[in-house]
């Protein structure tokens, strides 16, 4: 099982660790890809900082994240799933997590980024600011830029089992799974029951509950069926479309009776 995750946009500090080494970071065939980002960014925050401050959208009480971005290369490093907090992050609470369920996470969880393109939640990072739907003057907008070699790296670490995509729709922008994988892949959607509305803020904690709960129960679903089967044992209350044709992804609503 694959999930996909986004980042968060509030994130802990880096910490007194040794520096980021990108040919650390799983996924080794973004590393020329994640250079190229970096670079820009760290160039970027390191010259003008109100143009640096426009390109990535920050507000004037943001804009300590541009000192932080021009400091990257020699910033502590943490683990992402450290570095990633805020409602999903805060629902799954990986730390607590039991040994056996903290292996599964590390194998299994794969955070999307606009700045790495995609790390495990034990890639060693420093904090960043820099969201998918910036578009930096030499490489444009990164949702497109990490499109083609995302395309290149992704299949192989999708495997041949399910893909649990959860990511919001700057994030999905840089990968879709086509064809025979996308038959694999289940999307959620979180609904308040009694109106079918999309939940907003309370989608990323539902999200975050979700994968904690088939990592808690050692759950491997082979595939969308077998995950809406897994999910409604665990106690959620889930709708499940299958795609109309081949090439297409599973629609899941998981249906909440109160927005917490």
């Amino acid at each position: 099982m694959l999930v996909l995750l986004p980042p968060s946009e509030g994130k802990a500090s880096s910490g007194p660790g040794a520096p980021l080494k990108l040919e650390s970071l799983s996924l080794p065939a973004l590393t020329e890809a994640r250079e190229a980002v970096l670079g820009e960014l760290v160039e970027l925050c390191a010259g003008d900082e109100d143009k640096a401050r426009e390109v990535l959208g920050l507000s004037e009480g943001l804009r300590g994240e541009v000192a932080k971005n021009a400091e990257l290369r020699t910033a502590g490093a943490r683990p992402a799933g450290e570095i990633y907090t805020g409602v999903l992050y805060d629902a799954l609470d990986l730390a607590s997590l039991e040994t056996a369920a903290r292996e599964r996470a590390a194998r299994s969880l794969l955070v999307f980024s606009g700045l790495w393109g995609a790390v495990r939640v034990t890639d060693r990072i420093p904090s960043y600011r820099c969201s998918m739907g910036v578009k930096l003057p030499g490489l444009g907008a990164l949702g497109a830029y990490w499109r083609t070699p995302m395309a290149a790296a992704l299949p192989e670490v999708a495997g041949d089992g399910l893909v649990l995509d959860l990511r919001s729709a700057a994030y999905a922008t840089a990968w879709k799974p086509k064809g025979e994988p996308a038959g694999r892949t289940a999307t959620v959607r979180v609904l308040h029951a009694p109106t079918r509305k999309v939940v907003s803020h309370f989608n990323k904690a539902t999200k975050g509950r979700i994968v904690r709960s088939l990592l808690t129960a050692g759950a491997e679903p082979s595939g969308p069926a077998e995950l809406v089967e897994a999910l409604r044992d665990l106690g959620y209350e889930v709708e499940a479309q299958a795609p109309a044709k081949a090439g297409q992804a599973w629609a899941l609503d998981v249906l909440v009776e109160e927005i917490h």
